[in-house]
C-alpha cells in the first residue's frame, strides 16, 4: 500500500483525502499519489488532470502523515516581535513570503513573542519540536544568537537584515547606509544645514548602518547634526512627539529630519507642529516608507521607498533555497533605495 494512503485514516471529516481523489479521477491511490507528485512514471495528461482536481476539492496533504514519511513539516516559520513591526511591514513581509510558496508543498506560519520574552525563545521552540523545515528572522542584531543557535543545528534560515558575527548565512537587507547618505545630500541639496537623525534601536544591526551613512554624508556636504539620540524609532509616538517638540522649541533647533521609519515620521511631524513651526517651510523631512501613504498626512514630506513584499519574497526565497541544497553564501541580497520623492510641486 502507498504510504500516502495514512492521510485517509486521520483526514479531519469532510477532508479530501487520496482516496477523494482517486474516486473523482477513476484511479487507484497509488497512480494518484504519485500524480500529485510529478512522478515521472505516470503520464502527463494523468499528472495534470489530478492536479487540477485536487486542487478544485481543495486537497492537502496531511502534514502528520507527511512528516512521519519524510521528516519534513513543509512549513515556514515567520517569527516577528508583532510589538514592534507597525505599519505595513507586517501584512506586506507576510504576503512576500506568501506569494513565493504558493506554488510550493510549503506553509507559512506566523510565531510571534513580545518584548518581555527572550527573542532566542520562539527559536528554541521551534528547532526544539521540529515545528519548522525553515525560519526567517528580523530585528537582526550584528552578533545574533538567533542566526548562531540555528547555524550549530542545521537548522535552514534566513535573516531580514545582515549579521556581523563573520559567519555566512542567507539574508536580505535594504541598504541603510546608502539610505541615510541620500537623504542627506538630499537635505542639503534643498539648502538644508542643522540635520537630526531619527534612527533605528540601538542593538540592530541596521543601526549602524544608518548611523554610518548619515554621519559620513554630513561630512561629505559640510552640514552639522542636531544631536537627538534619546529615542529612537521603536520609542512610543508620544515619546518621539514630545522630544521633536523640544529640540524645535530651541534656538539651534534642526532644519531637516532623516527618519528611518514612517510611523515615526507622524510622531516627528507632530512634534514639528506642536513647536509652531511649519512642514516645507522651516523644516523637511526625509522619511523610509513602505507603502505611499505618507504623502497623504503630509504632501511636503520627502520619501524613500523601501519595499517590505520584495524583502519578503527574497526571505522566502532563501530559506527554500537552502532547504533544496543551495549554499547559504549565494542566498543573499541587498536592496539599494531609489531616489528621495517629493510630492508637493
Amino acid at each position: 500500500m502507498d504510504r500516502d494512503q495514512t492521510d485517509k485514516d486521520d483526514a479531519a471529516p469532510g477532508r479530501p483525502t487520496l482516496k477523494t481523489l482517486a474516486f473523482m479521477t477513476g484511479l487507484g491511490v497509488t497512480t494518484v499519489s504519485r500524480a500529485l507528485k510529478d512522478a515521472p512514471e505516470i503520464g502527463a495528461e494523468t499528472r495534470r488532470r489530478v492536479q487540477l482536481v485536487a486542487k478544485q476539492i481543495g486537497y492537502r496533504p496531511n502534514r502528520a502523515g507527511v512528516r512521519l514519511r519524510t521528516g519534513k513539516t513543509n512549513v515556514i516559520s515567520l517569527v516577528l516581535n508583532t510589538e514592534r513591526e507597525i505599519m505595513s511591514f507586517v501584512s506586506d513581509i507576510i504576503y512576500g513570503v506568501s506569494e513565493v510558496i504558493a506554488d510550493t508543498p510549503y506553509h507559512l506560519i506566523v510565531t510571534p513573542y513580545s518584548r518581555s520574552q527572550d527573542p532566542l525563545d520562539p527559536i528554541r521552540y521551534l528547532v526544539e519540536t521540529g515545528s519548522a523545515d525553515g525560519v526567517i528572522i528580523s530585528r537582526t542584531q550584528p552578533n545574533d544568537p538567533r542566526a548562531r543557535y540555528m547555524l550549530e543545528r542545521g537548522i535552514p534560515f534566513a535573516t531580514h537584515g545582515r549579521t556581523d558575527m563573520g559567519l555566512v548565512h542567507p539574508y536580505h537587507d535594504f541598504d541603510n547606509y546608502a539610505f541615510a547618505t541620500e537623504a542627506v545630500r538630499h537635505l542639503a541639496g534643498i539648502g538644508r544645514r542643522r540635520l537630526a537623525l531619527l534612527a533605528p534601536p540601538v542593538g540592530l544591526t541596521y543601526h549602524s548602518h544608518t548611523l554610518n551613512g548619515f554621519a559620513d554624508a554630513l561630512g561629505e556636504v559640510g552640514a552639522s547634526e542636531v544631536p537627538f539620540n534619546t529615542v529612537s524609532i521603536d520609542h512610543s509616538i508620544e515619546q518621539i512627539r514630545m522630544r521633536t517638540a523640544q529640540v524645535m522649541r530651541r534656538q539651534d533647533r534642526p532644519d531637516g529630519f532623516v527618519s528611518s521609519a514612517a510611523a515615526a515620521t507622524l510622531a516627528v511631524v507632530a512634534g514639528i507642529e506642536d513647536a509652531g513651526l511649519k512642514l516645507g517651510r522651516d523644516v523637511d523631512v526625509v522619511s523610509k516608507q513602505s507603502s505611499d501613504l505618507l504623502h497623504l498626512f503630509r504632501r511636503e514630506l520627502l520619501v524613500v521607498n523601501e519595499n517590505f513584499r520584495l524583502a519578503g519574497s527574497e526571505l522566502a526565497r532563501s530559506v527554500l533555497g537552502w532547504i533544496g541544497g543551495a549554499a547559504p553564501g549565494s542566498l543573499q541580497s541587498l536592496s539599494l533605495p531609489g531616489e528621495v520623492v517629493a510630492y508637493r510641486g
